[in-house]
């Protein structure tokens, strides 16, 4: 495939997760699959965001930094290659900190108030006023992490738009501040499936809800939560018409079954009567099984050598520092900050 690079610089993505636990189908349909394609394309940076998840986690720092292995095991298992994505640990790149610093000073505590991710993450981690201070200013530090290294596309879902609008308001106040263009602002790259409701139907499938299919699951598991899968609570007999619509077992066999034509059959049988959801829980479970079967064998082989796995891990962390570190130093020269 011809890369943008071959005649000039290619556009420059940040992307990520939280080493809070296991990676899933959520991660899988909402950007590891889109990263593994981007690698061609763009020159991109695959950041393990460590600091920013003890903003709510500091109370057991163990998980974080026990997961920070087991979330690049996934990134490998998925097809992320270090060779063309730079992987880096956030913890380790001092100068997103130091970025971070300057930031919190061009944003007021309203403006970051006024955030609606911000406001609706707090309200889903129950905070009310007891609010850390790391988590409320988390828009400067992601502005931080996305301008150090200029990146020019940064893949969010829907919810997460507001960060972006707010990481290109301290970018520009810091240009106006310099006097000229040092940042550069950055585009929000919303993937086609955007977030994928947990197997119990709720809109969301994360970790602490307990209500994911993890890509490290063994086929014992899979199987076992595909039985669980919310359907359609109304179609009671297998004879009764059946709603696809909100129907989970259908979102998921929408995102990962590459037979569309079968799908498109199969819905149009269920929604007339005379299909039931076992059958249809069986197609996902073959379909799933397919799939996640050669990242789990994958997984498996690359936690053989987890030495390997943290010397790739440094390697990417110092290619980031130096991208990072020459940033900082513009940044510090526009604020007037080298002395020596």
């Amino acid at each position: 495939m011809n890369s943008p690079a071959a005649n000039s610089p290619a556009p420059v993505i940040l992307t990520g997760d939280r080493p809070t636990g296991p990676l899933h189908l959520g991660h899988f349909v909402g950007s590891l699959r889109n990263r593994v394609a981007y690698q061609d394309e763009y020159r991109q940076f695959v950041m393990l965001a460590d600091a920013q998840a003890l903003t709510d986690n500091m109370d057991d720092t163990g998980k974080v930094h026990r997961n920070v292995v087991e979330v690049a095991l996934d990134y490998l298992a998925v097809g992320i290659d270090p060779t063309r994505s730079t992987i880096f640990i956030q913890s380790q790149v001092p100068e997103l900190a130091e970025l971070t610093f300057y930031y919190l000073n061009l944003v007021t505590v309203a403006r970051l108030e006024r955030n609606p991710t911000v406001k609706a993450e707090i309200v889903l981690r129950g905070f009310e006023r007891d609010i850390p201070a790391g988590f409320l200013t988390y828009p400067a530090s992601q502005a931080a992490d996305i301008s150090a290294f200029k990146a020019t596309l940064v893949p969010v879902g829907d919810d997460q738009i507001p960060m972006i609008e707010q990481c290109n308001e301290i970018v520009r106040r810091f240009n106006r501040l310099a006097n000229k263009d040092i940042l550069v602002e950055c585009k929000a790259l919303v993937p086609e499936i955007g977030r994928l409701p947990g197997i119990d139907g709720k809109a969301k499938m994360s970790k602490s809800l307990g209500n994911t299919i993890n890509l490290g699951d063994s086929a014992d598991q899979i199987r076992a939560a595909v039985k669980q899968v919310y359907t359609d609570p109304l179609h009671l007999k297998v004879s009764d018409p059946g709603h696809v619509e909100g129907n989970v077992a259908f979102l998921y066999l929408d995102a990962f079954d590459t037979d569309k034509a079968a799908l498109e059959e199969m819905k149009a049988h269920y929604t007339r009567g005379g299909l039931g959801d076992s059958i249809v829980k069986k197609r996902l479970d073959t379909v799933l099984q397919e799939m996640l079967a050669p990242i789990r064998a994958r997984r498996e082989e690359f936690a053989q050598d987890k030495g390997q796995v943290l010397q790739m891990l440094k390697e990417g962390t110092m290619k980031a520092r130096e991208v990072a570190a020459g940033t900082v130093d513009e940044v510090r020269r526009a604020l007037g900050l080298s002395y020596f």
